[in-house]
């Protein structure tokens, strides 16, 4: 039995060093276990990488995911605060664009007939029918009287009909009304030709939102399509304020005068800030 399992030690020996020369000699082709051990590794291999490699890419296609949710999250964020931007920019743009022409109209008319214009916002506006004015942020603590014309850069407003400390009434033009004992009469003329021209706005048609002008002489030359201003007289209505267009000329009831039909400069649906006119003995009076 001792020499049998020396024989086998020496014959296996001899096995292991055939083999270790057979592996380290320069072949050219491997031999047919070899081959059968690595296809049989290489297909157990693909079972195992390829559910691996769609699990890596599982993951990954929910981190790119994530960063996409991520990046459209601040995306939204951008645009609401460009959208939130670009409207606070134009409303800063048109306020801009209308104190630019608020102040060019105060210097002008300013420079023409020294007057003081105080601009005020408009606070509220009463539907009343019987008592249809509108509110300032002006009063009396900033030099505001009563009787006061106010009119904007397009035209006429109306006259201030009463005054508190901090605030003051206005009744519109809108209002006028030859039957009224406080507001029935405004004397007008047309610009460029104020030596020539001279009427009376008695009253206001709020079924064509007109107001009539009566009072014009037979040989006046007005025409239509001239902008009728305030003439200054009754010294009330300070002199130059626009009122508005002559739209139609006819002859009066009793064929001696003719009456025209204007048309109103002021648009009242929108009015947010107004002037206040400030004749220069008012100005010197002020607080």
């Amino acid at each position: 039995m001792r020499n049998k399992r020396v024989f086998m030690l020496m014959i296996g020996f001899i096995l292991f060093i055939a083999i270790i020369g057979f592996s380290l000699s320069d072949r050219k082709e491997l031999t047919w276990p070899e081959k059968f051990l690595k296809d049989t590794s290489g297909f157990v291999q693909q079972w195992f990488y390829k559910p691996a490699g769609y699990i890596a890419g599982f993951f990954e296609d929910i981190r790119d995911f994530r960063m996409i949710y991520e990046e459209n999250e601040r995306l939204k964020s951008t645009v609401a605060a460009y959208a939130r931007d670009k409207v606070e920019y134009n409303f800063i743009k048109k306020d801009n664009e209308r104190y630019k022409e608020l102040l060019g109209f105060s210097e002008q008319q300013k420079q023409m007939y020294d007057y003081n214009y105080l601009i005020a916002q408009v606070i509220s506006i009463s539907n009343d029918a019987n008592n249809r004015t509108m509110t300032i942020n002006l009063g009396s603590k900033h030099g505001i009287e009563k009787n006061m014309a106010v009119t904007t850069v397009d035209g006429l407003v109306g006259l201030v009909s009463s005054v508190t400390p901090f605030t003051a009434a206005i009744t519109p033009i809108t209002e006028l009304n030859e039957t009224s004992p406080t507001f029935n009469s405004i004397s007008a003329t047309i610009e460029g030709r104020e030596n020539e021209s001279f009427g009376i706005l008695s009253s206001f048609n709020k079924e064509t939102n007109r107001i009539l002008m009566t009072r014009i002489g037979e040989n006046d030359k007005m025409e239509i399509g001239d902008t009728v201003i305030t003439s200054g007289l009754g010294g009330v209505y300070p002199r130059g304020l626009r009122i508005g267009t002559v739209e139609t000329k006819q002859v009066g009831d009793f064929g001696l005068t003719y009456t025209a039909s204007v048309k109103l400069a002021t648009n009242f649906d929108h009015l947010a800030e107004v002037f206040v006119v400030q004749a220069a003995s008012s100005e010197e009076n002020a607080p």
